[in-house]
Protein backbone atom coordinates (compact mmCIF):
# COMPACT_ATOMS: atom_id res chain seq x y z
CA UNK A 1 0.00 0.00 0.00
CA UNK A 2 2.57 2.23 0.80
CA UNK A 3 4.78 3.41 -2.40
CA UNK A 4 7.72 6.08 -2.96
CA UNK A 5 7.04 8.83 -5.66
CA UNK A 6 10.47 10.25 -7.51
CA UNK A 7 10.63 13.28 -4.65
CA UNK A 8 10.24 11.32 -1.76
CA UNK A 9 12.54 8.11 -3.13
CA UNK A 10 15.34 10.22 -3.21
CA UNK A 11 15.43 11.21 0.47
CA UNK A 12 14.31 7.17 1.39
CA UNK A 13 10.58 8.45 2.31
CA UNK A 14 7.84 6.39 1.50
CA UNK A 15 4.18 7.84 1.51
CA UNK A 16 0.43 6.91 1.86
CA UNK A 17 -1.60 8.82 -0.91
CA UNK A 18 -5.56 9.15 -1.44
CA UNK A 19 -7.26 11.02 -4.31
CA UNK A 20 -6.71 14.82 -4.08
CA UNK A 21 -10.00 16.77 -2.82
CA UNK A 22 -13.42 15.45 -4.29
CA UNK A 23 -14.61 13.29 -6.56
CA UNK A 24 -16.64 10.48 -7.44
CA UNK A 25 -15.48 6.38 -7.08
CA UNK A 26 -16.49 4.00 -9.50
CA UNK A 27 -19.21 2.63 -7.66
CA UNK A 28 -20.37 6.03 -7.53
CA UNK A 29 -19.92 7.35 -4.39
CA UNK A 30 -18.72 10.75 -3.92
CA UNK A 31 -15.86 11.58 -1.76
CA UNK A 32 -13.94 14.51 0.22
CA UNK A 33 -10.89 13.73 1.43
CA UNK A 34 -9.73 17.66 1.95
CA UNK A 35 -12.57 18.91 4.10
CA UNK A 36 -10.90 21.58 4.81
CA UNK A 37 -9.35 22.69 1.56
CA UNK A 38 -9.33 26.35 0.37
CA UNK A 39 -7.85 28.05 -2.46
CA UNK A 40 -5.22 25.02 -2.12
CA UNK A 41 -7.37 23.17 -4.09
CA UNK A 42 -7.13 25.73 -6.97
CA UNK A 43 -3.41 25.17 -7.73
CA UNK A 44 -3.39 21.61 -5.93
CA UNK A 45 -0.13 19.54 -7.54
CA UNK A 46 -2.56 16.07 -6.98
CA UNK A 47 -4.95 16.86 -9.40
CA UNK A 48 -2.57 17.37 -12.71
CA UNK A 49 -0.07 15.72 -14.57
CA UNK A 50 0.85 11.88 -13.43
CA UNK A 51 -1.47 12.37 -10.45
CA UNK A 52 -4.39 11.70 -13.03
CA UNK A 53 -3.01 9.27 -14.83
CA UNK A 54 -5.73 6.39 -15.43
CA UNK A 55 -3.40 3.38 -13.36
CA UNK A 56 -2.67 6.61 -10.98
CA UNK A 57 -6.18 7.70 -10.30
CA UNK A 58 -7.25 3.91 -9.84
CA UNK A 59 -4.52 3.31 -6.89
CA UNK A 60 -5.32 6.20 -5.26
CA UNK A 61 -9.08 5.08 -5.63
CA UNK A 62 -8.67 1.80 -4.65
CA UNK A 63 -6.88 2.65 -1.35
CA UNK A 64 -9.34 5.46 -0.26
CA UNK A 65 -12.16 2.48 -0.63
CA UNK A 66 -10.48 0.11 1.21
CA UNK A 67 -10.65 2.74 4.08
CA UNK A 68 -13.89 3.58 3.94
CA UNK A 69 -15.60 -0.40 3.22
CA UNK A 70 -13.27 -2.00 5.62
CA UNK A 71 -11.41 0.71 8.14
CA UNK A 72 -9.97 -1.44 10.66
CA UNK A 73 -9.34 -3.63 7.87
CA UNK A 74 -7.08 -1.45 6.65
CA UNK A 75 -5.39 -0.54 9.82
CA UNK A 76 -4.69 -4.23 10.53
CA UNK A 77 -2.63 -4.25 7.23
CA UNK A 78 -1.26 -1.06 7.32
CA UNK A 79 0.21 -2.36 10.76
CA UNK A 80 1.44 -5.63 8.85
CA UNK A 81 3.07 -4.20 6.03
CA UNK A 82 5.22 -1.82 8.30
CA UNK A 83 6.33 -4.90 10.20
CA UNK A 84 8.19 -5.52 7.48
CA UNK A 85 12.27 -4.52 8.46
CA UNK A 86 12.80 -2.22 5.68
CA UNK A 87 10.62 0.22 7.46
CA UNK A 88 12.69 0.18 10.81
CA UNK A 89 13.80 3.92 11.78
CA UNK A 90 12.27 4.94 7.69
CA UNK A 91 9.84 7.70 7.64
CA UNK A 92 6.88 7.44 5.72
CA UNK A 93 4.43 10.46 4.96
CA UNK A 94 0.89 10.15 5.51
CA UNK A 95 -0.24 11.81 2.72
CA UNK A 96 1.59 13.30 0.16
CA UNK A 97 -2.57 13.35 -1.46
CA UNK A 98 -5.01 13.57 0.34
CA UNK A 99 -5.78 14.73 4.33
CA UNK A 100 -7.26 13.02 7.76
CA UNK A 101 -11.09 13.66 6.33
CA UNK A 102 -12.36 11.81 9.81
CA UNK A 103 -12.16 11.18 13.36
CA UNK A 104 -12.50 7.70 12.39
CA UNK A 105 -10.01 7.45 10.08
CA UNK A 106 -7.09 10.14 12.18
CA UNK A 107 -7.65 7.75 15.00
CA UNK A 108 -6.77 4.58 13.14
CA UNK A 109 -3.57 6.56 11.68
CA UNK A 110 -2.42 7.22 15.62
CA UNK A 111 -3.34 3.74 16.93
CA UNK A 112 -1.17 2.32 13.82
CA UNK A 113 1.38 4.87 14.67
CA UNK A 114 1.70 3.41 18.22
CA UNK A 115 1.50 -0.03 16.98
CA UNK A 116 4.75 0.84 15.03
CA UNK A 117 7.18 2.70 17.25
CA UNK A 118 10.47 1.98 15.28
CA UNK A 119 8.65 3.90 11.99
CA UNK A 120 8.80 7.53 11.91
CA UNK A 121 5.97 9.25 10.41
CA UNK A 122 4.81 13.01 9.37
CA UNK A 123 2.80 15.25 7.56
CA UNK A 124 1.20 18.36 6.17
CA UNK A 125 -2.60 18.74 7.33
CA UNK A 126 -4.97 21.59 6.94
CA UNK A 127 -7.48 19.57 9.87
CA UNK A 128 -6.34 21.77 12.70
CA UNK A 129 -9.52 21.61 14.55
CA UNK A 130 -9.39 17.98 14.68
CA UNK A 131 -5.76 17.70 15.29
CA UNK A 132 -6.29 20.54 18.29
CA UNK A 133 -8.87 17.63 19.42
CA UNK A 134 -7.68 14.21 18.78
CA UNK A 135 -3.43 14.83 18.43
CA UNK A 136 -2.23 17.55 20.14
CA UNK A 137 -3.37 16.16 23.75
CA UNK A 138 -1.15 12.92 23.37
CA UNK A 139 0.83 12.60 20.21
CA UNK A 140 2.52 9.53 19.65
CA UNK A 141 6.12 10.33 20.09
CA UNK A 142 7.13 8.86 16.19
CA UNK A 143 4.52 11.43 14.21
CA UNK A 144 5.63 14.88 13.19
CA UNK A 145 3.24 17.51 11.93
CA UNK A 146 3.29 20.69 9.90
CA UNK A 147 0.10 22.76 9.63
CA UNK A 148 -0.28 24.09 6.27
CA UNK A 149 -1.92 27.38 5.14
CA UNK A 150 -4.58 27.90 1.80
CA UNK A 151 -7.32 26.41 4.09
CA UNK A 152 -10.66 26.99 5.32
CA UNK A 153 -9.24 26.76 8.68
CA UNK A 154 -5.85 29.35 8.37
CA UNK A 155 -7.50 31.48 10.97
CA UNK A 156 -6.55 28.87 14.03
CA UNK A 157 -3.50 28.39 13.00
CA UNK A 158 -0.91 30.01 15.55
CA UNK A 159 2.06 31.33 13.91
CA UNK A 160 3.63 32.35 17.52
CA UNK A 161 3.80 28.79 18.62
CA UNK A 162 2.64 26.33 16.04
CA UNK A 163 4.96 24.59 13.16
CA UNK A 164 3.83 25.70 10.00
CA UNK A 165 3.99 25.60 6.40
CA UNK A 166 3.15 28.46 3.32
CA UNK A 167 3.11 28.48 -0.32
CA UNK A 168 5.20 30.94 -2.03
CA UNK A 169 6.21 31.74 -5.72
CA UNK A 170 9.34 30.87 -5.16
CA UNK A 171 12.32 30.59 -3.25
CA UNK A 172 14.00 34.27 -3.02
CA UNK A 173 10.31 35.52 -1.81
CA UNK A 174 10.80 32.63 1.09
CA UNK A 175 14.19 34.18 2.07
CA UNK A 176 12.77 37.81 1.55
CA UNK A 177 9.99 36.51 4.43
CA UNK A 178 12.75 35.12 6.92
CA UNK A 179 11.57 31.64 6.61
CA UNK A 180 13.57 28.41 5.83
CA UNK A 181 12.36 26.77 2.40
CA UNK A 182 12.16 22.81 2.43
CA UNK A 183 13.12 22.43 -1.11
CA UNK A 184 15.85 20.43 -0.47
CA UNK A 185 14.29 18.01 1.25
CA UNK A 186 10.21 17.31 2.81
CA UNK A 187 11.56 16.05 5.54
CA UNK A 188 12.62 19.61 6.11
CA UNK A 189 9.06 20.58 7.12
CA UNK A 190 8.59 18.65 10.30
CA UNK A 191 13.00 18.58 11.13
CA UNK A 192 14.04 21.84 10.37
CA UNK A 193 13.13 25.51 11.63
CA UNK A 194 9.40 26.13 12.74
CA UNK A 195 8.29 28.56 9.83
CA UNK A 196 8.40 26.57 6.26
CA UNK A 197 8.32 27.94 3.03
CA UNK A 198 7.34 25.51 0.26
CA UNK A 199 8.06 27.08 -3.63
CA UNK A 200 5.23 26.76 -6.06
CA UNK A 201 4.78 24.36 -8.29
CA UNK A 202 6.55 25.42 -11.45
CA UNK A 203 2.96 25.04 -13.52
CA UNK A 204 2.44 27.72 -15.67
CA UNK A 205 -1.46 28.42 -14.99
CA UNK A 206 -0.79 27.34 -11.85
CA UNK A 207 1.57 30.30 -11.21
CA UNK A 208 -0.89 32.85 -12.68
CA UNK A 209 -3.46 32.14 -10.50
CA UNK A 210 -1.37 32.74 -7.91
CA UNK A 211 0.07 36.26 -8.98
CA UNK A 212 2.75 36.29 -6.85
CA UNK A 213 0.75 35.79 -3.38
CA UNK A 214 1.34 33.32 -0.56
CA UNK A 215 -0.95 30.85 0.14
CA UNK A 216 -2.22 32.34 3.44
CA UNK A 217 -2.48 35.47 1.54
CA UNK A 218 -4.54 34.33 -1.33
CA UNK A 219 -6.92 32.59 1.51
CA UNK A 220 -6.95 35.92 3.43
CA UNK A 221 -8.43 37.70 0.19
CA UNK A 222 -10.86 35.16 -0.66
CA UNK A 223 -12.08 35.08 3.27
CA UNK A 224 -12.46 38.81 3.33
CA UNK A 225 -14.08 38.87 0.16
CA UNK A 226 -16.88 36.29 1.51
CA UNK A 227 -16.99 38.46 4.99
CA UNK A 228 -17.44 42.22 2.84
CA UNK A 229 -20.67 39.54 0.73
CA UNK A 230 -22.16 38.43 3.85
CA UNK A 231 -21.87 42.13 5.13
CA UNK A 232 -23.60 43.21 2.29
CA UNK A 233 -26.71 40.56 2.38
CA UNK A 234 -26.88 41.54 6.28
CA UNK A 235 -26.91 45.24 5.47
CA UNK A 236 -29.43 44.62 2.87
CA UNK A 237 -32.20 42.51 4.74
CA UNK A 238 -31.79 45.25 7.26
CA UNK A 239 -32.40 48.18 4.86
CA UNK A 240 -35.24 46.29 2.89
CA UNK A 241 -37.43 44.93 6.16
CA UNK A 242 -39.32 48.64 6.74
CA UNK A 243 -40.25 48.82 3.14
CA UNK A 244 -41.91 45.55 3.60
CA UNK A 245 -43.25 46.25 6.47
CA UNK A 246 -44.66 49.56 5.01
CA UNK A 247 -45.74 47.48 1.85
CA UNK A 248 -48.16 44.72 4.47
CA UNK A 249 -49.14 47.70 6.18
CA UNK A 250 -50.78 49.25 2.87
CA UNK A 251 -52.02 46.05 2.15
CA UNK A 252 -53.68 45.38 5.30
CA UNK A 253 -55.10 49.26 5.51
CA UNK A 254 -56.61 48.31 2.09
CA UNK A 255 -58.42 45.05 3.23
CA UNK A 256 -59.17 46.64 5.94
CA UNK A 257 -61.59 49.53 3.78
Amino acid sequence: MLTQNRELRAIGVYNWTLPAWAGRLPDGRTYNTCPSAGICREVCYARHGTYLWPVVRAKHQANLQFVLDDLRGWERAMCAELAAAKFDGRWVRVHDSGDFFSDAYTRSWLAIMRSRPNVNFYCYTKEIERFRRLVEPSPPDNFVWVYSYGGTQDSTIDPSTDRIADVFPDEESIAVAGWSSQEASDLLAVLGPRLVGVPANRIPHFLRRLRGRRFSEWQAEVEAERRARRETARVRSITSAPSARRRNDRASGAQAA
